[in-house]
């Protein structure tokens, strides 16, 4: 393991996780203090990112004994480790109550997170003309609109460990592990600008063409991300293993999301107008969506094609006469 390596990507980890874990400590310091957290004092994004900057932190942390005892599991070691951190700062953040002036009684993070993301038309005026909305936000809150969360959190955890655990071990294929950072690093810069922008969306399901390009720029990397993490896992294996199944799981990931996208708002965004943009009979997908899903299997097997091309062949051993 390199030492140097550690360091530096322990204290990258700890630099790019200090905005969460601020916002995670003024989320706990009024929990323990007040037993709730005043709406307008709640980061509405310490769930996910705050759970995920805890998994991260503690992995890379102990990542070198992980590599030390765990051999060649220690990757799947610290892997089911850092996801099974997130999930139980995740389960330990959404119980957290929020309180808001049109709220009586209040309610718990889960509930509130799904109000500020599902905002749609009909949502909004809920919030704005209800007097008591308590017990509505509890009516609509379904557990399963956290896929969409979980989804990307896993994707940036796993990712994350993969590339870091690659830096210390001193891999020799470095192609996959650089586009497995850029990836990585290209999908967390886009869920960043997502948390202050939200993509210019006002909260109607036909988006700007801005809206449109960013959503699906954002789906689409996405897609990559989870087929580079996979590409890298199979990079010394053949094409079917190394490139065509990359792209499935790239494919497979964006359908996904799509789907959580879809049990979160009950419908799905529209990209456009017109028959490219319309849903195809009784399957909630356009002909953009399906579009947007091929187009992240295509980029990734096209750079795992491109990182693959370049490498030198390695030599056969001669046999023994």
């Amino acid at each position: 393991m390199k030492q140097k390596s550690y360091f530096i990507s322990l204290g990258a980890i700890l630099l790019l996780c200090s905005y969460p874990l601020w916002m995670g400590a003024k989320v706990l310091a009024a929990h323990f203090r007040d037993g709730y957290i005043v709406a307008v004092d709640y980061p509405k994004y310490v769930i996910p990112y705050t759970p995920i900057a805890i998994a991260l932190i503690i992995c890379v942390a102990l990542m070198p004994l992980l590599i030390k005892y765990g051999k060649r599991f220690a990757l799947p070691a610290v892997s089911v480790l850092g996801v099974g951190l997130f999930l139980l700062a995740e389960t330990g953040f959404e119980r957290v109550t929020v309180f808001d002036r049109k709220i009586v009684g209040g309610v718990d993070i889960g509930s509130w997170q799904y109000a500020l993301c599902r905002a749609t038309p009909e949502v909004m005026q809920t919030i704005e003309f209800r007097q008591t909305i308590g017990e509505d936000l509890a009516a609509r809150y379904s557990p399963a609109f956290k896929v969409h969360f979980y989804l990307i959190a896993i994707l940036i955890v796993l990712a994350v460990l993969g590339v870091v655990y690659g830096l210390l071990k001193g891999r020799r294929e470095r192609k996959p592990l650089i586009l497995q950072a850029a990836a990585v690093a290209v999908f967390i810069g886009l869920c960043i600008f997502a948390c202050f922008t939200a993509f210019y969306r006002t909260g109607a399901l036909l988006i700007a063409p801005v809206s449109a390009l960013l959503m699906g720029l954002f789906f689409i990397t996405f897609g990559v991300t989870a087929g580079a993490y996979a590409g890298g896992l199979l990079y010394t294996r053949g094409t079917i293993l190394s490139r065509l199944l990359p792209a499935l799981i790239a494919m497979a990931t964006t359908t996904a999301m799509y789907l959580g996208e879809l049990v979160m708002m009950g419908t799905l965004f529209r990209f456009g107008e017109g028959f490219f943009f319309a849903q195809i009979g009784p399957c909630p997908l356009a002909p953009a969506d399906f579009a947007v899903i091929a187009l992240s299997g295509a980029l990734t097997y096209a750079l795992l094609f491109l990182i693959r091309r370049k490498e030198p062949a390695i030599p056969r051993a001669k046999e023994c006469t």
